[in-house]
C-alpha cells in the first residue's frame, strides 16, 4: 500500500511558506544540472522565486513566527523530561536566525543587481523566449566549464540560505504541532472544525485506490472531498464509498 501526505494551508501566510519551500526544493534539484535544457529549469525556478519574494514582506512574518518558537522553547525547557541539550541547540539556532534576519538586506536584493541575471530575466516570461538568438549571452554562459557554472550557481543560491533555513524550521515546528488520527469520510466527504491555532491540515491517504483528497474552507471550518482521479465526461467526480484516511490539524 502506497501513501501520500497532502497539505492544505488555512491562511495566506502558510500558503506562501509552502510555495517557497517547493521552489527552494526545485531550485536545489535543478542546480545539479548537467545538460543545457536543465539549466533553463534552474533559471525558471530562480526567477519564479525572485518574483514571489519581491511581492511579499516575508521577513516580517518569519520574524513573528520565530519569536513564537522562541517563547515555546523557553516554556518547554521547564518540562522535567525534556532533552535539555537538544532544546538548547534548537533555541540557539532560533536566536541566531532571528538576529541574522533582523540585520539582513531585503531578500533577493543582491541578485536583482546582478547584471547577467538582469539581462536574461525578462526573456524567461516570454514563451520560447530563451533561444540562442534571443539570449546569446545565456548560451555563452551555458557552454562555460561546469566548474565555473557551478561556482556562479552556488553564489546565487547563497542569497537564499537564510530565508530557506528559516522556512524549513518554521514549517517543521508547524508540522510537529499535529498528530495523525484515523477518520472515515462517509460517501467520500468529511467536514471538520479547526481550532483557533490551526494553520495547516495534513491528510494521509493511499495512492493506489484511484482517488485523492481536496479541501475547501478557512481557519474556522473546512470540508474534505475525495475525488476520482480519472475524470469522466463531466469532469472529476466525488467518491461515493466510505474512505478511511488520517488527518492532522497543525
Amino acid at each position: 500500500m502506497s501513501l501520500a501526505v497532502y497539505e492544505f494551508p488555512l491562511n495566506e501566510k502558510v500558503r506562501t511558506y509552502l510555495r517557497l519551500e517547493q521552489l527552494f526544493i526545485q531550485l536545489k534539484q535543478s542546480a545539479k544540472a548537467q545538460e543545457d535544457w536543465q539549466f533553463m529549469s534552474f533559471f525558471e525556478a530562480l526567477f519564479t522565486l525572485l518574483d514571489l519574494l519581491e511581492r511579499l514582506d516575508i521577513r516580517s512574518d518569519i520574524l513573528k513566527d520565530i519569536e513564537v518558537h522562541e517563547k515555546n522553547l523557553v516554556y518547554w525547557s521547564q518540562h522535567p523530561k525534556i532533552d535539555s541539550e537538544a532544546l538548547q541547540a534548537a533555541l540557539q539556532k532560533i536566536l541566531r536566525l532571528r538576529d541574522q534576519l533582523k540585520h539582513s538586506k531585503k531578500i533577493g536584493a543582491t541578485l536583482k543587481e546582478d547584471k547577467f541575471l538582469s539581462s536574461i530575466r525578462q526573456r524567461f516570461s516570454i514563451p520560447g523566449g530563451t533561444c540562442s538568438f534571443d539570449l546569446p549571452n545565456l548560451h555563452y554562459w551555458i557552454k562555460q566549464p561546469l566548474e565555473l557554472i557551478r561556482n556562479d550557481i552556488n553564489n546565487w543560491l547563497k542569497e537564499f540560505d537564510l530565508i530557506n533555513e528559516a522556512i524549513d524550521i518554521t514549517l517543521a515546528f508547524l508540522r510537529e504541532r499535529g498528530r495523525f488520527t484515523g477518520i472515515t469520510a462517509e460517501n467520500g466527504f468529511y467536514q471538520g472544525i479547526a481550532d483557533d491555532k490551526s494553520e495547516l491540515i495534513r491528510i494521509q491517504s493511499v495512492t493506489d485506490e484511484g482517488y485523492y483528497p481536496m479541501l475547501s474552507g478557512n481557519k474556522y471550518r473546512y470540508a474534505i472531498r475525495f475525488m476520482l482521479f480519472t475524470a469522466n465526461e463531466n469532469g472529476s467526480s466525488q467518491v461515493t464509498d466510505s474512505i478511511p484516511f488520517k488527518i492532522a490539524s497543525c
